[in-house]
């Protein structure tokens, strides 16, 4: 099994900037891509961001283009995102997700392991 726990969420308000993290533990944590997603009240979980194993390819959702940044740590089990010019359309829960695969996907049904969430709430 494999842990995934987030944190760094919190209240922004709009254009500020938020960094959120996730820490991967448990069984071992080898060739696993990760990905952010995040879930509206109301909404279905959509895609976010995403990065290889290797760190080396970053996807984005066209929504976050220019303005997130994910990457991860040089131990591979922490993976960030960065935040910046926050909106009020940006308020959800985001969740950190693994896949057992060098290449991520966007795809929330191909994803093996969930954080818990962590809530961003962007005030206007």
């Amino acid at each position: 099994q494999v842990q995934l726990v987030e944190s760094g969420g919190g209240l922004v308000q709009a254009g500020g900037s938020l960094r959120l993290s996730c820490a991967a533990s448990g069984r071992t944590f080898s060739s696993y891509a990760m990905g952010w997603f995040r879930q509206a009240p109301g909404k279905e979980r959509e895609f976010v961001a995403a990065i290889s194993w290797t760190g080396r390819s970053t996807y984005y959702a066209d929504f976050v283009k220019g303005r997130f940044t994910i990457s991860r740590g040089n131990a591979k089990n922490t993976v960030y995102l960065q935040m910046n010019s926050l909106k009020p359309e940006d308020t959800a829960v985001y969740y950190c997700a693994a896949i057992q695969s060098l290449i991520p996907t966007m795809r929330t049904d191909e994803y093996d392991y969930w954080g818990q969430g962590t809530q961003v709430t962007v005030s206007s």
